[in-house]
C-alpha cells in the first residue's frame, strides 16, 4: 500500500486503529486485502495520514495540544482558506484610544489578526503584512512597553504580553519575510524551508533570524547552512586563558566569536581542517575537543554541550567535503553559466559560433605593482612608515597567525585603523572577506568566465564600456589600456556570472581600486564578497540595500547626533548626500590615498564602518552644518571637508579628486588626518554591533519596500488620472483594491504559470495584474449596473476585451478605464462599451450558446410582437430614427476611428439579454422593458431590410426602410414581442442580418427612459466603503456580517 516512516511512528497509530476499526475487522484485517472492500482500509489510512500531516505544524510548537486549540479558534474566527497557517499565537490587549481591549493576537503567514469578544461585542481586526509600513516598541500614556503597528494613515496599539520581546521579534521576523516575498522578488531568495510560506512555523522563523546573523556576523555565503550553535570555550594563547564564547557550525565552516563583541572572533573553513579530535575529559577540561588546520595551528574547544553530536556532524562534512570533486558553494558560484542569455539583453555577438576564442590573457600582479608612483616631498620618511607597519603586522602575524584561520582580536582591528602597508593590502583583503577561500576552491573559474564573456555585446557591456574611462581617470593605472582592459575584463565577467546584478553603477569605481592592490582573479573574488555577502541588496535596479542603510544612517544621526538632528530638522538630505558613501566605501568622495583605509577597515568590521565614519564626518562639520542656510550649502561643507582628509603616511602622491566640489579658498582649509578620523569613528561610534545592525536592517528595510510601493502608487495613480473622471481619493481606494486583489491570489493561491510575479522592473501601470477570476470578482463588487446571473458572463467578456495583448492578465489602468466609462461616461460611450462586449474578441463561439438568464424567450425575428400606442398623435420613430441615422454618419465621416465591426443576428440577441439584465429591479423597470421592446423590434426591422436590400440591390437601406415599415405596420401598431397569428417568413441566411452601432445608439436616443437611464450618475464611494469593510468577502465565503473585519 505504501512506504512506511519509521517503525516507532508506526507502532504510534496502533491505538488509533485500534479505536477507529472494530475488533472482528482487526481479526479479520486480511480479508480487506483479499477482497474489494480493501478501499475501505485504504482510506482509513489515508485519513490516518491526513491526520497526521494536519499536526505537524502543531507538534513543532512548545505546546501542541494549546496550538491545536489555538488553531482550531483562528480557523473559525476569521475562516480564512486553509492555505492560510497560523504561526502562533498570543493573549494581549488592543488599545481604542485609552481603552483596552482584551483578546487574542493571531499571527500568521500573511495576516496580522487580533479577536475580542468583550461586553457581548465581537472585533475582528485583520491587516495583511504586505500593508504594514512600520514596526515599533513605544509607550503610550497608561502603557510603558507598547507594540505599534502602522498601516497607510492607520496606527494599532498592542500591549500586556507576557513576552513582548518574543512576540516583537516574531512579528518583525514575519513582516520582513513577507514584505520583502511579495515586494522584493527583484534580489530576494528565501531560504529553502521558507520556499513554501504554508510550511513556515515559529521554528522556522527564529532559525533564518539566527542565520542571517550568522552569515553577517561572519561575512559568508548566503547558501551557507547553520547547523549548529552550541556554547564553549576557546583556548586563546596570546591571553593564555579560555576566551567563553559561542561556536557555530555550517556546511562548510566553523566559527567561534567570543560572549564579549571583538575579544575574538575566528573562522575556520572545513577544507582548511585536517581532523576533529576528542580529548580525554576532566575537572579542566570538560568536554573538550581538538581541531587541527594545515597550517600546522590547533584550536582546542572545551565545555561542548553535546560534544558527541557535535564532533560526528563535523566529521560527516569533512568527509563529504574530501569525497565531493565539486564544492558545495559551486552551485552558488556558476549560476551565470548562461551568462547574458538569461538577461534576455544580448543583442549581437563578435565572434561567430564554431570559431574558437583565444584564451584572453589576465593580469598576473597588481595594478600598483607597475604603476606605483610615490611620493615626492617625504619619500624616506613614507617607506620608513611603511617599514615599520610592515614590522608590526610581522609580529602580529607570529602571535595570531597569517591565514583565514587567524586569531581577530581587537589588536589587529588598531593595526587596520592605522592602515594597511601596500605590500599587504590585497592579502589581507582577501583574508578579512575569505575571497581568499572562494580563489583556493574555484580554480580556473574566473578564466573560463572571461573566455564566455568577452567579444559579446548587450546593453550591460555597452555601460561597462561608457563607463571604463570614469573609474579613477587621475591615476595613472587607468589611463593605460592595461588597467582599462583588466577593469573591463572583471566586471563583464562578474556580469556574466549573476545576470541578477549585471553590473551596476559605482561597481566600476569599487573594482579599479581593488585591481590596484589585488591580482586580477583575486579582484574578481574581492568583487562577489562585496556585491553578495557584505553589501546584500547593493547592486541591483534600485539599490535597494544602499537605502536601507541610507535610512538607518538617518535614525543613528538622531540617536548618535541630537544637537545636529534639532538644527536640522529634515535628515533625509544628509542621508541622500551619503548614498554615494555607502556605494562606493568613500573612494568617489576622499582622495585616494585617505579611501584605502577606509576600505581596509570596511574589509574587516564590514558595513558598520561606513555608518561610523560618516556619522564621524557629520559630528567634525557639525557647527557649520548648523549655520547652512540651504541643501546646496551643506553639500559644499561636506565635500570641502572629505576632499581634505589626507594620509600623511602614505608613500602615493597626495592627488585631489575630481569627484568632488572645490573652491579658491581651499588652502586655507584645515587638513584632516584619516588615521585620526578613523580612530575617532571607532571611539565614539564604534560600539554598534552587527545584531544591532541586522536589526535595524529588518526594520528600515519594511519602510524603504513600502515607499517604493507608495512612489509606484502615485506614478501609477498619475499616468491613469488624466484618462478617467474619478475623484482622486477614489481613484486612489480602488488601486488600493486592485493592488489588495493581486495580493491574495499570491497568498492563498501561490505563483501559477498566469499570474506574473511583481516585478519592479517593470513600467509602473504594470506593476500588478490580475487575471480573469480575480478581475471578475472585482469587476462584481464596483459594477453599478446589477447584472443578476449575467453578471459572470459579462465580466468575462470585459476581461478579453481589455487583454489586448493575450497574456490573459490586465493592469490597473484597464481595469479604471473600464469602470470609468460605466460611472462616468456618456450615453454613447457606454452603449459603444456594451456594443463591444457582444462582438469578437470579446464574444466567443462558446458564448453564442450559452443559456440566457431569462425565465422566457425574449427575442423572436420571426414572430413578431405588437404593442399599442398610448397616443396615435406621437412622433414618427421612423421618421426620427432615419434622422438620426443621418446625422450620426455625417458625424462618422469626421471621426478618424476606426469603425467597428456590425453585429449579427446570434450578437444582437446577447446583446438583448444584458440590456434586458441591466433594468432588472430598478425602479422604472416597467418602463425600462417597454422602451426596450420597442426599441427592439426596430432595430430587428433594421436589420431585416439590410438583409432583404442586401439579396435584392445595393440600393440604400435607410430609403427602403420607410417604404417597408408603411406596408408591414398599421398606423397605431408597433411590432414589438406580442405573438401573432399570421405564418412567419423564411429568414433569408443569418449572416446578411447585420446591424450596426449607429443603428443601436440612434434607436436607444429614441427612448428617454433609456436615455435617463444611461445618463444617471452613479457614485463608485458606496462600493468602496463596502469593500472596505471586509476585504476578504469574496474569498472566505461568509465571514460574519455582524463582526465586521477592519484592517
Amino acid at each position: 500500500m505504501g512506504t512506511a516512516p519509521p517503525s516507532s511512528r508506526v507502532v504510534s497509530w496502533v491505538p488509533w486503529m485500534r479505536y477507529w476499526i472494530p475488533m472482528p475487522e482487526l481479526l479479520h484485517f486480511g480479508y480487506y486485502f483479499k477482497s474489494l472492500d480493501r478501499k475501505f482500509t485504504q482510506a482509513l489510512l489515508v485519513g490516518l495520514i491526513a491526520e497526521e500531516t494536519s499536526s505537524r505544524l502543531a507538534e513543532q510548537e512548545e505546546d501542541p495540544e494549546k496550538f491545536r486549540e489555538g488553531l482550531v479558534k483562528f480557523e473559525s474566527r476569521f475562516n480564512f482558506p486553509e492555505a492560510e497557517k497560523l504561526i502562533t499565537f498570543y493573549s494581549c490587549c488592543c488599545w481604542k484610544g485609552r481603552v483596552p481591549r482584551q483578546g487574542w493576537l493571531y499571527l500568521s503567514i500573511n495576516h496580522l489578526c487580533f479577536y475580542s469578544f468583550f461586553l457581548g461585542k465581537e472585533l475582528k481586526l485583520v491587516i495583511p503584512w504586505v500593508e504594514v509600513q512600520k514596526l515599533e516598541r513605544a509607550s503610550n500614556v497608561l502603557m510603558a512597553d507598547v507594540i505599534m503597528v502602522y498601516t497607510h494613515g492607520k496606527e494599532r496599539e498592542f500591549s500586556m504580553f507576557l513576552d513582548i520581546n518574543e512576540v516583537f521579534r516574531i512579528m518583525e521576523q514575519l513582516a520582513d519575510v513577507t514584505v520583502r516575498r511579495l515586494l522584493d522578488n527583484e534580489v530576494f531568495e528565501l531560504d529553502q524551508n521558507l520556499q513554501q510560506p504554508t510550511q513556515i512555523t515559529k521554528r522556522d522563523l527564529e532559525a533564518r533570524s539566527q542565520k542571517e546573523f550568522f552569515r553577517a556576523m561572519f561575512k559568508l555565503p548566503r547558501i551557507e547552512r547553520l547547523h549548529d550553535v552550541v556554547d564553549c570555550s576557546l583556548w586563546t594563547p596570546f591571553s593564555r586563558c579560555h576566551t567563553p564564547g559561542r561556536m557555530y557550525t555550517s556546511d562548510s565552516y566553523l566559527c567561534f566569536a567570543s560572549k564579549e563583541d571583538g575579544v575574538c572572533n575566528v573562522i575556520l573553513p572545513l577544507k582548511e581542517v585536517v581532523s576533529v579530535e576528542k580529548m580525554e575529559d576532566t575537572s579542566l577540561l570538560p568536554n573538550p575537543i581538538i581541531i587541527s588546520i594545515r597550517q600546522q595551528m590547533a584550536f582546542q574547544f572545551i565545555e561542548l554541550k553535546d560534544r558527541e553530536s557535535l564532533v560526528n556532524g563535523l566529521l560527516q562534512r569533512l568527509q563529504q567535503m574530501n569525497t565531493s570533486t565539486v564544492c558545495p558553494r559551486n552551485r552558488d558560484l556558476v549560476f551565470g553559466k548562461e551568462g547574458f542569455s538569461n538577461m534576455n539583453i544580448l543583442v549581437n555577438q563578435d565572434v561567430e559560433d564554431g570559431n574558437e576564442k583565444e584564451k584572453l590573457p589576465t593580469n598576473a600582479e597588481a595594478l600598483m605593482t607597475s604603476f606605483h608612483h610615490t611620493g615626492t616631498g617625504n619619500l624616506d620618511t613614507g617607506m620608513t612608515r611603511e617599514q615599520i607597519k610592515e614590522r608590526l603586522w610581522m609580529d602580529h602575524f607570529a602571535e595570531y597567525g597569517r591565514t583565514v584561520c587567524m586569531f581577530r582580536t581587537e589588536k589587529i582591528r588598531k593595526l587596520v585603523a592605522m592602515g594597511i602597508p601596500e605590500s599587504l593590502r590585497g592579502e589581507l583583503w582577501l583574508i578579512f572577506s575569505d575571497a581568499v577561500t572562494d580563489l583556493a576552491t574555484h580554480p580556473g573559474y574566473y578564466s573560463k568566465l572571461v573566455d564566455e564573456s568577452m567579444g559579446k555585446s548587450c546593453v550591460v557591456t555597452e555601460e561597462i564600456e561608457r563607463d571604463l574611462h570614469r573609474s579613477l581617470p587621475e591615476h595613472p593605472a587607468f589611463q593605460n589600456e592595461t588597467g582599462i582592459a583588466a577593469l573591463r575584463r572583471v566586471l563583464t565577467a562578474y556580469a556574466h556570472r549573476n545576470p541578477k546584478i549585471g553590473y551596476c553603477q559605482s561597481m566600476n569605481i569599487l573594482t579599479s581600486v581593488l585591481l590596484l592592490y589585488a591580482k586580477e582573479e583575486e579582484a574578481f573574488w574581492l568583487l562577489v564578497a562585496v556585491c553578495e555577502r557584505m553589501l546584500p541588496d547593493y547592486f541591483n535596479h534600485r539599490v535597494l540595500g544602499a537605502q536601507v542603510d541610507q535610512s538607518i544612517f538617518e535614525e543613528l544621526i538622531h540617536e548618535r547626533l541630537p544637537e545636529l538632528a534639532e538644527h536640522i530638522t529634515d535628515l533625509s538630505t544628509l542621508a541622500s548626500i551619503s548614498l554615494s558613501w555607502f556605494l562606493t566605501l568613500f573612494i568617489s568622495i576622499m582622495p585616494l590615498q585617505s579611501s584605502v583605509n577606509v576600505v581596509d577597515c570596511f574589509f574587516f568590521d564590514g558595513i558598520k564602518v561606513i555608518f561610523q565614519i560618516g556619522l564621524a564626518v557629520l559630528d567634525a562639520t557639525a557647527v557649520e552644518l548648523c549655520s547652512s542656510k540651504d541643501d546646496g550649502q551643506a553639500l559644499m561643507i561636506l565635500s570641502r571637508f572629505l576632499e581634505h582628509v589626507r594620509n600623511e603616511e602614505s608613500p602615493l602622491p597626495q592627488t585631489g579628486n575630481v569627484h568632488s566640489l572645490l573652491n579658491n579658498e581651499q588652502e586655507l582649509y584645515p587638513v584632516t588626518d584619516i588615521a585620526d578620523l578613523i580612530r575617532d569613528s571607532y571611539e565614539k561610534f564604534g560600539n554598534s554591533s552587527v545584531e544591532q545592525i541586522e536589526h535595524l536592517r529588518c526594520k528600515h528595510r519594511i519602510r524603504v519596500l513600502q515607499s517604493h510601493e507608495e512612489t509606484t502608487k502615485q506614478n501609477v495613480l498619475r499616468v491613469v488620472a488624466p484618462d478617467v473622471s474619478f475623484l482622486h481619493e477614489d481613484l486612489e481606494d480602488l488601486f488600493d483594491m486592485f493592488k489588495r486583489e493581486h495580493f491574495i491570489s499570491r497568498y492563498w493561491e501561490g505563483i501559477s504559470s498566469l499570474v506574473e510575479r511583481h516585478d519592479p522592473r517593470r513600467p509602473y501601470a504594470e506593476h500588478y495584474k490580475i487575471d480573469s477570476r480575480q478581475f471578475t470578482a472585482l469587476f462584481k463588487l464596483c459594477s453599478p449596473w446589477p447584472w443578476g446571473s449575467h453578471t459572470e458572463v459579462l465580466a468575462e467578456r470585459m476581461f478579453r476585451l481589455l487583454d489586448e495583448n493575450q497574456d490573459h492578465l490586465i493592469e490597473f489602468k484597464s481595469f479604471a478605464w473600464c469602470l470609468d466609462i460605466i460611472y462616468h461616461g456618456e450615453m454613447n460611450e457606454k452603449i459603444k462599451l456594451l456594443y463591444r462586449l457582444h462582438i469578437p474578441p470579446a464574444l466567443t463561439e462558446n458564448d453564442h450558446n450559452c443559456q440566457s438568464p431569462l425565465k422566457g424567450p425574449l427575442l423572436s425575428t420571426t414572430r413578431p410582437l405588437k404593442l399599442t400606442k398610448p397616443n396615435s398623435g406621437e412622433k414618427d420613430y421612423q421618421k426620427q430614427l432615419k434622422q438620426m441615422l443621418r446625422d450620426l454618419a455625417r458625424e462618422k465621416d469626421k471621426s478618424t476611428e476606426k469603425e467597428l465591426p456590425k453585429m449579427t443576428q446570434k450578437e444582437f440577441i446577447q446583446f438583448c439579454k444584458t440590456l434586458y439584465s441591466l433594468f432588472h429591479e430598478d425602479p422604472e423597470e416597467n418602463d425600462l422593458y417597454q422602451a426596450i421592446a420597442t426599441v427592439t423590434t426596430l432595430l430587428l426591422q433594421i436589420g431585416e431590410v439590410g438583409q432583404r436590400s442586401s439579396s435584392i440591390s445595393s440600393g440604400s437601406a435607410s430609403d427602403e426602410f420607410v417604404d417597408s415599415e408603411n406596408g408591414a405596420c398599421s398606423s397605431d401598431q408597433d411590432c414589438v414581442f406580442s405573438e401573432t397569428t399570421s405564418t412567419p417568413t423564411q429568414p433569408l441566411p443569418e449572416t446578411d442580418w447585420v446591424v450596426s452601432l449607429e443603428h443601436i445608439l440612434a434607436s436607444l436616443l429614441t427612448e428617454q427612459s433609456l436615455v435617463n437611464f444611461f445618463e444617471k450618475p452613479w457614485e463608485l464611494k458606496p462600493k468602496l466603503e463596502s469593500a472596505k469593510m471586509n476585504p476578504y468577502s469574496l474569498k472566505t465565503n461568509g465571514i460574519s456580517q455582524q463582526s465586521p473585519i477592519l484592517s
